[in-house]
Parts: C-alpha cells; sequence; structure tokens
C-alpha cells in the first residue's frame, strides 16, 4: 500500500462551508478517477488549512506509484488550493 498526505491551504476559504466547496471536489474526483481511498486527516477546523489523505493498494509497485503520481498531479491542478506538502509512505 502506497499513501499520499498533501497539506494544502485554501486562501480564498472564509468559512468552513467555504472551505467544504474546495476539497470536496478533490477528494470525491480522486475517488473517482483514480480509485483511491480519499479522506480529510488534518485541520477539519481550519478554515485555510487541510491534510488531505490518499492510498492505494495495487498488485504491483509500478501500479501504486502511477496511481499516486496521478493524484498527485490531480490535486496539483486545483488554482484555489496551494500545495504545501506532500508525504509518500509506503506500507507493508
Amino acid at each position: 500500500m502506497l499513501s499520499l498526505e498533501v497539506q494544502v491551504r485554501i486562501p480564498a476559504a472564509r468559512s468552513l462551508k467555504d472551505r467544504r466547496q474546495v476539497l470536496r471536489p478533490i477528494l470525491d474526483g480522486a475517488r473517482r478517477r483514480f480509485k483511491v481511498s480519499a479522506a480529510e486527516v488534518e485541520g477539519q477546523r481550519s478554515w485555510q488549512r487541510a491534510g488531505l489523505g490518499f492510498a492505494v493498494v495495487a498488485s504491483s509497485h509500478t501500479g501504486a506509484v502511477e496511481a499516486i503520481d496521478a493524484v498527485e498531479r490531480f490535486v496539483w491542478s486545483f488554482p484555489e488550493i496551494e500545495v504545501l506538502d506532500t508525504i509518500r509512505t509506503w506500507s507493508e
């Protein structure tokens, strides 16, 4: 299993509702397009910061890396957010 944690900033968010409107398409889109698990894993009470977690289980190392690479590119494609940090972790 390969996981990806992405720390993001949402500069235009002025409320939790604004924040959800930005994060929902990212999480739902990643689940739908790349068949990964996706969740908000950190910063639920902050308007402008969030930690997003993605995980994939694949039959090969290459398959897992390709899936997470695609998810990372997808997250970076949203102009409403600033990506602050990304961390990849392998689990046995």
